[in-house]
């Protein structure tokens, strides 16, 4: 997929909110919180414009179920993808919008994702340092298997800071 860097937009968050409308609906009950992350939930960085989205389950075995119903609304289930426990769901295929990433309530993924979001929010600096870095990765490359591996070192890096930071609040 090409990598497609775009500046910060307020649409982003409508997006999201348009999606927890469309799954709620969906999934009815079993998605017990909804969460924005990643770098479109942070105001001012630069992202590739599709929303990550984390959706909350009880029981994880119950999402399974709903990956026909998930590709009529045009996701692609993508199961645990690297991450045990997780499934994730992206939307528009090559140009996607939205990926939607499913963890049951016990799952460390979910803190380890909205500390590092909480991270960025709290030191504006820091996302300022993180979109330059990802505005130069995008100059460099032009597809998202070179440019992901790319940014992996510096993201582990902040995200440690991002750790130590929570630790000591």
């Amino acid at each position: 997929m090409e990598v497609r860097l775009s500046d910060f937009s307020d649409q982003w968050a409508l997006r999201f909110q348009e999606e927890v409308r469309q799954l709620s609906s969906l999934f009815g009950g079993i998605i017990t919180r909804f969460e924005h992350f990643g770098s479109t939930s942070v105001p001012g960085m630069k992202a590739k414009p599709v929303i990550d989205m984390m959706c909350i389950v009880s029981d994880i075995a119950l999402v399974d179920a709903f990956n026909a119903r998930m590709q009529a609304l045009g996701y692609d289930a993508a199961g645990e993808w690297g991450i045990a426990g997780r499934r994730l769901f992206r939307k528009d295929g090559e140009h996607r919008t939205h990926h939607i990433h499913v963890y049951q309530s016990d799952n460390p993924q979910i803190e380890r994702h909205l500390i590092f979001r909480d991270y960025l929010l709290a030191h504006p600096e820091e996302a300022a340092r993180y979109s330059r870095f990802k505005e130069e990765l995008a100059h460099r490359y032009e597809h998202t298997s070179e440019y992901s591996p790319a940014k992996k070192a510096f993201v582990s890096d902040m995200e440690k800071l991002a750790l130590a930071w929570h630790a000591n609040r």
